[in-house]
């Protein structure tokens, strides 16, 4: 499960935008733009990184061809996604792995990225970070997390993530220490990849999940269907971000309902980390080695960087 890591991005350097999943407008990209040129980054504009068709960034070939130009450009140095939505899974098969293999350069999203993040880890093993979009929104994203995400493109040092006492998965906990690599993202991702070539073999890894607007029978249904494929057989760890906007009128509570599904696989769960679709999100390495101290509270991850 040996990582490969891209170059540390540096002031001036040149990162492209890509859609791969959902369309964005460019009055939503603004905010991301300031922020990638106030830490010395030219940002260069995937040629269908608008591009819209229904509830695509365009079509399939298109958002692919994003993607190769991105890693087939030696100029360009690292690959940010605009946003998640949905579409990622149907360009994947089109992207050029030797070209990602020649050229590492590290890519940034989150929620349906899972899927392009899954495939670059399979075809090339490269480390990826899981965090905001370009189109950023300072409310939900604030200070703290454009400082995350910075540091996570930009240093070498590694992330150490807290769990927090107001998420609404702190009271997930099963105490012990795991190691491994950080592998995951947005659980129904996790669960559309099961039966394809690029869900991961979780053996000896810390599964990463969160989660937005599903109700707890659905997320429970996904965590069933994760433990009867066998997907979840061998984790080392479990890491829980955000379910946010999860909740319903059922009378099962998220915390009792993860533990039910998750605390009896027989490894550390920590849950409360601000890693997700909520407020204060924080970008974490994916792929790259984890420790999980679920006793106290906190997931470190080497950086996806060198």
């Amino acid at each position: 499960m040996h990582a490969i890591k891209a170059p540390a991005l540096r002031p001036g350097d040149a990162v492209m935008l890509v859609s791969p999943a959902g369309p964005t407008r460019p009055e939503r990209m603004e905010r991301g733009l300031e922020l990638l040129e106030s830490w010395g980054l030219r940002a260069v504009l995937g040629p269908h990184a608008y591009d819209r068709t229904g509830y695509l960034a365009g079509d399939d070939a298109a958002r692919a061809a994003d993607v190769n130009q991105a890693f087939a450009d030696p100029r360009i140095r690292g690959v940010l996604c605009t946003r998640g939505g949905y579409g990622a899974q149907r360009m994947v098969d089109a992207v050029d792995m030797a070209a990602v293999r020649r050229d590492p350069k590290v890519v940034a999203g989150f929620s349906d990225i899972t899927a392009l993040q899954f495939a670059l880890w399979r075809g090339a093993r490269l480390a990826s970070v899981h965090g905001p979009g370009v189109a950023w929104n300072d409310e939900r994203t604030p200070a703290e997390s454009a400082e995350s995400l910075r540091s996570a493109l930009m240093s070498t040092d590694p992330v150490t993530v807290a769990s927090l006492p107001t998420e609404d998965t702190a009271g997930v906990r099963v105490p012990g220490l795991a190691a491994g690599p950080l592998l995951g993202g947005n659980l129904c991702l996790i669960a559309a990849s099961v039966g394809t070539p690029d869900m991961p073999d979780l053996t000896g890894a810390i599964l990463l999940v969160e989660e937005v607007q599903e109700p707890l029978y659905k997320i429970d249904r996904m965590l069933t269907h994760l433990r009867r494929a066998g997907a979840l057989d061998g984790l080392a760890g479990v890491a829980l971000g955000q379910f946010t906007d999860c909740s319903d009128d059922w009378g099962t509570g998220l915390a009792a309902m993860l533990l039910d599904r998750l605390g009896d696989l027989g490894v550390p769960v920590l849950g409360g980390l601000p890693i997700g679709h909520g407020q204060g999100q924080l970008s974490v390495p994916v792929g790259a080695l984890a420790t999980v101290d679920a006793t106290a509270g906190v997931l470190t991850v080497e950086a996806a960087v060198g």
